[in-house]
């Protein structure tokens, strides 16, 4: 699959999920910073408004492409 295919209206791939996950990602590797900081003695400032903005986009993305399953398309069946 091309990379401009991912802006098509007809493929496969769910991009709600997408965001959420690479959104997950990034809070990951926050939490491995904020260990190995925490290990090496240091403290790690994370500002609390961008966190919880990754927390909301994870739990938003997650959401809608759950809800879309839930109340989509059911002719589809």
């Amino acid at each position: 699959m091309k990379f401009s295919e991912l802006f098509n209206d007809k493929n496969d791939i769910n991009e709600k999920s997408v965001i959420g996950f690479v959104a997950f990602v990034i809070m990951i590797i926050f939490a491995f910073a904020d260990l190995i900081s925490g290990a090496l003695g240091q403290q790690l400032v994370i500002n609390d408004i961008i966190y919880n903005s990754f927390v909301w986009v994870v739990l938003g993305s997650f959401g809608i492409a759950e809800a879309g399953k839930a109340f989509g398309n059911r002719s589809k069946e």
